[in-house]
């Protein structure tokens, strides 16, 4: 960039920067929480988000950092492995992002089916609201979303007569302060995030009133909340489990990032994202967060959306937004430890709310029932199972949708004029799916037909169709019946070869 160019753009950058970092700093630590980690670890994934990922990545307008999206995989990873495995699968699935760019397979994450993408984004909103409703009440929360719903009644009891119905109070001023914020705010205050002014209220009436409630731990020295990955912890790779769990993470982190590009690109007529350049930067990033024990991180909507609204049209605002959080964590970490966690945690609850998005699914009604029930099975998956197997249920929906389309097949069975002949009409796909209609069709011939069976109206038949095709004709030849298939203009779409049996012929 010309130096011209930059005193022309750096104000508007420095300002967007500001704004961003303002955005980034409570959700840092509140995602972090939800993740069951030390705040400071999501400081440090929000400070290479901006600083490196911000330099490198193919989306300039995308900020990066920790994810709501990735809250509850990490919560269970920490739970079931320990929190030193998170390394090694953070590098693991960095790695595989970065290859993925190299070998340019970015738009292929782009493939999902959105249902799938907002029921997974719905489900996890669930469980971080399940979950931050026991923090926002200073309590530990459970390990499952059911846990969690079943354990509420007795936090709340419990929370009366403790100091817990203080931090409660606390949450609920901050979630309030951000939707009476989003409600009303004035035009001209618009780039003031509400999270920042819940946070900020929450933190001044807790230290006026002298509150005993838990409040965010950061230590002094950033160095401290590092915690390098030790090659050792490389051989734990070798398990299955933590294979599944690292392409996991990349999938799931490619997919959001990706998404979250193509919306920020619809939102500014500037340069568009370089998807493939995008997932590379991304991978460099959570390759860096696993060596040094940070969160895994992916492109943010909310974050971005305030960078793009606040004026922002290069690379340089994310990049600052990541110098402003590594200033504030080194010089003003005593501010952070004043905070109040359930603040925090209302922040997430807030975001959670929002990440079940009901226009969304009603929007998905325009193409269909199948998209309104894959989204919810998907959700309900989630929340009941795990992340992992409520997001194959979702692609297994839209597989089993996309096959159902696939074989549309209309079979009619017309006679033709000559005595005993018949053709056996097919217009579509014949695909396995549709064997047992076409068995019954079969079995309404009479015996000693001459059956045709053109091909030429069909867009493909598989195996399993052509296998009964020539069985029929086997079996029915004893009976004076013929089949002639006919595959003059089909032998591409064809799998295998005909084969001539008796009873069975082919007509080119």
């Amino acid at each position: 960039m010309r130096a011209a160019q930059l005193k022309a753009v750096l104000p508007r950058e420095l300002l967007a920067s500001v704004v961003v970092f303002l955005v980034a700093l409570p959700l840092c630590m509140g995602i972090a929480i939800a993740s069951g980690l030390p705040p400071a670890k999501g400081l440090i994934t929000g400070i290479i988000g901006g600083l490196v990922v911000g330099w490198l990545a193919g989306s300039p307008l995308q900020v990066s950092g920790p994810a709501a999206g990735l809250a509850v995989l990490v919560f269970e990873l920490v739970r079931q492995h320990g929190i030193a495995m998170l390394g090694p699968i953070l590098l693991l699935a960095g790695f595989l992002q970065l290859v993925a760019g190299r070998l340019k397979l970015g738009c292929w994450f782009r493939v999902t089916a959105p249902a799938v993408v907002y029921g997974m984004l719905a489900g996890i909103g669930v469980l971080i609201v399940l979950s931050q409703v026991h923090v926002m009440l200073d309590a530990a929360p459970k390990a499952s979303g059911l846990d969690n719903l079943a354990a509420f009644p007795g936090a709340l009891v419990q929370a009366l007569p403790s100091v817990g119905w203080q931090a409660g109070l606390l949450g609920l001023s901050t979630i309030a302060v951000m939707w009476l914020w989003e409600k009303w705010r004035p035009h001209a205050l618009r780039f003031i995030p509400g999270a920042l002014l819940g946070v900020g209220l929450a933190t001044t009436v807790s230290l006026i009133l002298a509150l005993p409630v838990k409040r965010v731990e950061v230590p002094a020295n950033l160095a401290q909340a590092i915690d390098w990955l030790k090659p050792a912890d490389l051989l734990n790779l070798a398990d299955p489990t933590l294979l599944i769990a690292a392409l996991a993470v990349a999938f799931i982190a490619s997919a959001e990032t990706l998404l979250s590009a193509a919306a920020v690109d619809r939102m500014h007529s500037g340069q568009r994202s370089d998807f493939d350049r995008e997932l590379s930067a991304q991978g460099v990033g959570n390759m860096l967060c696993g060596l040094l024990g940070a969160l895994p991180m992916t492109g943010v909507i909310v974050r971005s959306s305030a960078n793009v609204q606040a004026g922002a049209s290069t690379r340089l605002s994310t990049i600052f937004h990541g110098l402003w959080l590594l200033a504030f964590v080194l010089l003003l970490s005593s501010l952070l430890q004043s905070i109040p966690v359930a603040s925090l945690a209302g922040v997430l609850v807030y975001t959670g709310f929002k990440l079940v998005d009901l226009k969304v699914f009603r929007g998905l009604g325009r193409y269909g029932r199948m998209p309104m029930f894959t989204y919810a099975a998907t959700a309900l998956a989630i929340i009941f199972t795990d992340l992992l197997t409520g997001v194959l249920i979702g692609f297994g929906l839209t597989l089993v949708k996309l096959a159902l389309k696939a074989s549309r097949l209309k079979i009619s069975l017309i006679d033709l004029p000559g005595e005993g002949e018949m053709e056996l009409r097919l217009i579509g796909a014949a695909t396995f799916l549709k064997v047992p209609a076409l068995t019954q069709v079969l079995g309404t011939i009479p015996a000693g037909s001459t059956v045709h069976v053109p091909l030429n109206n069909l867009s493909y038949i598989d195996h399993a169709c052509l296998e009964l095709l020539e069985e029929w004709g086997r079996a029915n030849a004893a009976k004076g019946s013929r089949l002639l298939i006919e595959s003059r203009g089909l032998k591409r779409r064809l799998e295998g070869r005909l084969r001539t049996n008796t009873g069975i012929g082919s007509a080119a």
